[in-house]
């Protein structure tokens, strides 16, 4: 895991420990998935707002405003809004391209069993709403070209969504819809390439493709630097907007050619970076200052030069773009596309289009629809299997989820309607349908929470990877963490330990009894149980020397009743009365856990 608030307050002087606490807290923010849908949507209200309002046209005038270059009497440029969807989409899916590399090379698309759910679940979901859609459009030659506007998730809104429910629902959900959203780019990005274009100038195609070969030869040669690809990039990105291809391809383009290996090799790296801290230790003089020791620094410099190259350059470039698309680059695609306008519009007109329900019917039950009945073909065919603690009722409320298409299908929308009274009704086709799968998703998947809340299970989920990715649940696993701190079962924390010596990305699922605390399945856990209520209890209450005494009356009563270790602390600090309301209490549990059954009959999960 990565170093603890604690640990690293340490590397810090006292003067920036402010600074560096503020710091933390941005980066926290700014690689939030829930505060990423926030931005977003927010974004989209005010664009809604101001489209309904007498500001609207000075608002579109803003967005046509042209921005460029002169060359002498020469001009190079377009307008701010072709700069967000042309250009700042297009490092839109350089992310987007990184992010399936990722998937593709060490995630979760690299076993094609385990991949398999969430890849053919993407294919249904890209069916079943193509299906829905020109069931209302096919015969209609001036919308029927709009069939790939319902067929993208969102993957940011969607796991916006899905991180407010932190731990309280399987790590498995959130992988699948994860890699359900990946698989579902993929085709999105292949659709916008192939029919989403204008007719190809051949003769750009060719120089786009001779760019591409030389991005190719770069990482074949082992060039790890990335100015070098972007520099180049920025050329690819020319040449196949000149192509008539829409030029975010471009991006995608550049992201499977950055290398996502480290031009360092570790295990040597590992031997030199020791020696060289070594090194540093017997060069530093405490009484001298820093910047007079030039032994000292040029040893660091050495130290630090090196270690910045061992993150390959491919996760070094997607983690400092998240944060400038997440925050920046889609809250703007939103300000800018979400202004779904009603003034001097005919809005029956717009209700009784058939691109409005077939864009909103294929999102809000053609994804949910496809999603379901290819995962339930995999499953019950056996070729796949659902994710580990993921029942079907999840799967429901994850493939509702799919349903929200905001910021792709937008981009669709604009590309597949020339007439902007058509991209408006489906712009309201996708806001209505994003905001109710949205809403929908969430709450089923609550729904399915507070069922395991009830029986007492929280899954904890963390990762073993030193920078944890966002598909890998950020949120929940920190969430996972402060509630683990708050427990002292010994067999938990090997649990953990042992899982995070796997790598990757682990969850266990923990029975909190019905009572919320630890156990549920036998005495035993009951004694564990009362026993991590005991010490957080007295934690919390600063009882430091009443917490060592009841832990080794603990251990010295092994043998007895649960409660036989703190009789005399309850008796001495709340009387008689409650000392028997205790042991009543834990007969009942006993009775309740000890044939390894709850009162209702259903098995007591273990951890």
């Amino acid at each position: 895991m990565a170093s603890t608030p604690a640990k690293e307050q340490k590397l810090f002087i006292n003067e920036v420990q402010r600074h560096q606490a503020r710091y933390r807290k941005l980066i926290q923010f700014t690689h939030s998935s829930t505060k990423a849908a926030g931005a977003m949507l927010l974004a989209a209200v005010v664009a809604l707002i101001v489209a309904n309002t007498g500001a609207y046209e000075a608002f579109l005038g803003f967005w046509h405003t042209e921005v460029g270059v002169f060359f002498g009497d020469g001009f190079a440029g377009m307008s701010l809004g072709h700069v967000i969807n042309d250009i700042f989409m297009a490092i839109f899916f350089l992310l987007v391209g990184l992010e399936v590399k990722y998937e593709l090379t060490v995630g979760e698309l690299t076993n094609i069993r385990q991949a398999l759910l969430p890849i053919v679940a993407a294919v249904g979901g890209v069916l079943a709403p193509i299906g829905i859609y020109l069931a209302f459009n096919a015969t209609n030659p001036e919308t029927a070209h709009g069939w790939g506007v319902p067929t993208a998730t969102d993957i940011a809104f969607a796991l916006g969504i899905l991180a407010l429910l932190g731990n309280r629902v399987p790590n498995g959900v959130r992988v699948f819809l994860s890699t359900l959203a990946v698989a579902d780019d993929i085709i999105a990005i292949l659709v916008i390439a192939i029919f989403y274009g204008h007719s190809p100038s051949l003769p750009w195609l060719a120089v786009a493709a001779v760019v591409l070969f030389v991005l190719v030869l770069m990482n074949r040669n082992h060039i790890y630097s990335l100015i070098p690809y972007l520099l180049v990039g920025a050329v690819l990105w020319y040449c196949v907007y000149m192509s008539g291809v829409h030029a975010t391809i471009a991006g995608v383009l550049l992201a499977f050619t950055i290398p996502s290996g480290s031009r360092v090799n570790i295990k040597s790296f590992l031997t030199w970076s020791g020696d060289k801290v070594r090194e540093a230790c017997s060069a530093y003089q405490p009484e001298t200052p820093v910047i007079a020791q030039g032994g000292y620094i040029e040893t660091v410099q050495d130290l630090s030069r090196v270690a910045r190259q061992v993150v390959p350059p491919a996760t070094r470039l997607e983690h400092r773009l998240y944060p400038w698309v997440y925050f920046g680059i889609l809250p703007l695609f939103a300000l800018t596309n979400a202004d779904v306008s009603f003034l001097g519009v005919d809005v029956g007109a717009m209700l009784s289009s058939p691109v409005l329900y077939g864009v909103l019917l294929g999102l809000l039950v053609g994804k949910p629809l496809g999603i379901m009945l290819f995962s339930m073909a995999v499953v019950k065919s056996k070729l796949a299997s659902l994710p580990e603690n993921v029942n079907w009722f999840h799967m429901l409320g994850a493939s509702i989820l799919g349903g929200v298409g905001f910021t792709m299908a937008i981009f669709v929308a604009n590309l597949a309607f020339p007439d902007e009274g058509l991209v408006a009704t489906a712009k309201l086709g996708i806001l209505a349908a994003s905001l109710l799968a949205g809403v929908l998703g969430f709450v089923l998947l609550l729904l399915q929470a507070k069922a395991a809340q009830k029986r007492g299970v929280a899954y904890l989920s963390s990762s073993a990877d030193d920078i944890t990715r966002q598909t890998a649940g950020d949120e929940a696993a920190r969430e996972a963490e402060e509630l683990l701190r708050d427990l002292e079962d010994p067999a938990i924390k090997d649990e953990v330990e042992a899982a995070k010596r796997r790598g990757g990305v682990f969850e266990i699922a923990v029975d909190l009894g019905p009572t919320g605390l630890l156990g549920g399945g036998s005495i035993g856990d009951v004694r564990e149980a009362v026993r991590n209520e005991v010490v957080r209890v007295l934690r919390e209450e600063g009882k430091d020397d009443l917490l060592e005494k009841v832990q080794e009356e603990f251990k010295e009563h092994a043998g007895e009743p649960p409660l036989a270790s703190v009789e005399e602390t309850l008796l001495r600090e709340r009387g008689e009365e409650a000392l028997r309301d205790a042991l009543r209490r834990e007969a009942d549990d006993v009775t309740g856990t000890s044939g390894g059954e709850h009162k209702d009959g259903s098995s007591a999960p273990r951890d």
